[in-house]
C-alpha cells in the first residue's frame, strides 16, 4: 500500500526549508477500546448470623473485583514526527497527494476519505434506613431499696437499652419468615384479603421487594459500575521486542493507564512479517517523495496467560521506506 502524509505545506514556516513542501511518514496507532464492570459489594450487617437464622451463607467483608467485558481494536493513522522529508522545485502538487484535515495525503490504493486518523469508590454501603425493626428494646431490671423495716425490697423498673446486633438480626429473620408465610398465604387463598389480576401481581410484587431489602441486611448487595476508555499504542520500529502494555485492570479503579502498576497488566504483542527488499535496486534521483510500505502485523491481546484477541493490520512504521518520482 503506497501512503504518504504531510503535515506542513508551508513555505515559509522557520523550521522548514524556504521554497519546499515539507511532509511527513505515516505512522499506524493501535487503538484499544475496552469495556469493563466493577463490582462493589457491601457486606451485610448481620452476616455473620445468615447461617443461624437463615440457613444461608453470606460474605462477611466489603470487596472490589473488576472483569473485562469487552475489547476492540482498530489501527489509525497520524503523522510519524520522526519521519519528516521536504520535496523541493515543485511547480505543481503531485497527483499522490490530497489535501485533507490534518495536511497532504497521498492516497495510494485508498479511496478518497477511507483512512481512519487519530485524534471516556463505589458509595459507602447505606443499610441505615433498611428495615422497620426499632434499634431499641425493653428490658426488666431489679432494683433493691430499703424498706421501713429495714430490710430490701425489690422493685421493677423499664429500661430502655439499645438491642444487641444478634437481637436485630433475629428480628429481621422474623420479618422474612413472616413475609414468606404471607406471600404463600395470598398465592394459595389462604388469607381474608381477596386478592385478583393486577392487584394479586402488586401484593406478591411487593412483598418480594420487602423480602430482599431484608435478605440484604443478611446477604448484602452490590453495585454494578460500567466503564469505558480507550488506549492508543504506538509501536517503535527499535523497540528491543513488540509486546506493549496496551491498559491495565485494577479491582478498585477499574480500566487504567498502562503506567498504573496497581492494576493487571493487558499485553498487546505485535509479530510483523517480513517486508522483501526490492530487487535491483538503485540509488534515486531528481525529486522523489517517500513513503512506507506497512508490515503486516499479527496482533494478539492477552492477559499474559489467555490471548482475548488476534486480529492482522497493517503497521506503517514497522515496514520499509521507498520512494517513488515526482514526474
Amino acid at each position: 500500500m503506497l501512503s504518504c502524509l504531510l503535515i506542513g505545506a508551508t513555505l515559509h514556516a522557520q523550521d522548514d526549508n524556504a521554497g519546499a513542501v515539507c511532509y511527513s511518514l505515516p505512522r499506524t496507532v493501535v487503538r484499544v477500546e475496552a469495556e469493563a464492570v466493577r463490582e462493589v459489594f457491601h457486606a451485610g450487617p448481620y452476616a455473620r448470623y445468615s447461617w443461624k437464622y437463615l440457613g444461608m451463607e453470606a460474605r462477611e467483608q466489603d470487596s472490589n473485583t473488576c472483569r473485562l467485558e469487552s475489547v476492540r481494536l482498530e489501527p489509525l493513522t497520524e503523522a510519524d514526527p520522526a519521519a519528516r522529508y521536504a520535496l523541493p522545485q515543485v511547480k505543481t502538487l503531485p497527483s499522490v497527494l490530497e489535501l485533507s484535515a490534518q495536511g497532504l495525503v497521498s492516497l495510494g490504493g485508498n479511496a478518497p476519505g477511507s483512512t481512519r486518523w487519530s485524534f471516556e469508590k463505589g458509595e459507602d454501603g447505606g443499610f441505615a434506613a433498611a428495615g422497620l425493626t426499632s434499634n431499641l428494646t425493653s428490658e426488666s431490671a431489679t432494683l433493691y431499696r430499703r424498706n421501713s423495716a429495714g430490710g430490701q425490697a425489690a422493685v421493677q423498673q423499664q429500661m430502655v437499652v439499645e438491642k444487641s446486633p444478634e437481637a436485630k438480626a433475629k428480628e429481621a429473620a422474623d420479618i422474612i419468615f413472616d413475609l414468606r408465610r404471607k406471600k404463600m398465604q395470598i398465592v394459595t387463598g389462604d388469607s381474608d384479603a381477596v386478592f385478583s389480576g393486577e392487584a394479586l401481581g402488586a401484593a406478591i410484587a411487593e412483598i418480594d421487594r420487602l423480602e430482599q431489602e431484608y435478605l440484604s441486611l443478611f446477604i448484602g448487595y452490590s453495585e454494578f459500575i460500567p466503564s469505558k476508555m480507550v488506549f492508543d499504542v504506538i509501536p517503535r520500529k527499535d523497540a528491543k521486542n513488540q509486546r506493549y502494555i496496551a491498559f491495565r485492570l485494577s479491582e478498585d479503579e477499574g480500566l487504567v493507564p498502562s503506567d498504573n502498576v496497581s492494576g493487571k497488566p493487558y499485553i498487546l504483542e505485535l509479530v510483523p512479517e517480513k517486508v522483501a527488499a526490492v530487487t535491483d535496486a538503485k540509488a534515486s534521483k531528481g525529486n522523489v517523495i517517500y513513503y512506507r510500505i506497512p508490515s503486516i502485523c499479527t496482533v494478539r491481546l492477552s492477559d499474559g496467560v489467555n490471548v482475548l484477541i488476534s486480529s492482522r493490520m497493517p503497521v506503517s512504521q514497522l515496514g520499509a521506506t521507498s520512494t517513488i518520482p515526482v514526474k
